[in-house]
């Protein structure tokens, strides 16, 4: 198993948040923090060695599926529409399922730029999955 801190001084927190998750999900394969705001990748696990280039890949994804311009004018416009004044976004948790994996990514509701990410096997049951992720993650609240 892969363990690494992308940054120096990290919060013993978010790497107690990659490793609960890592543990806790049913069926994972890796976890991750990114974080929006900078665009990086904070911490993961992993039980395979992937190339740094699809790792460095991951935050700029995360931030597109979460914030690109599309979904900033999509929540703009619901906004405006609802008569909401927030800077909280709409889009929490996203699901992606790819040929061979599923991937959950979670926003933590204290810090909406900090993304939970957790690859799992494709057999996951997705009830569970989301259950468990959604556990540990209130449970480290950043």
């Amino acid at each position: 198993m892969a363990t690494k801190r992308m940054t120096s001084g990290f919060s013993d927190q978010v790497m107690g948040l990659v490793k609960s998750l890592r543990t806790d999900a049913p069926d994972c394969v890796a976890s991750g923090v990114v974080d929006m705001s900078t665009g990086m990748l904070l911490s993961y696990e992993t039980v395979e060695n992937h190339p740094p280039e699809v790792l460095d890949l991951l935050a700029g994804a995360t931030l597109d599926l979460f914030q690109g311009r599309t979904v900033v004018m999509i929540e703009d416009v619901f906004k405006e529409r609802r008569g909401v004044s927030s800077d909280n976004h709409f889009f929490q948790e996203i699901l992606v399922n790819s040929e061979n994996l599923t991937h959950l990514f979670v926003r933590l509701s204290e810090q909406q730029d900090v993304v939970a990410v957790v690859v799992c096997r494709k057999s996951v049951n997705v009830g569970m999955l989301f259950a468990q992720v959604r556990r540990v993650v209130k449970e480290y609240s950043l």
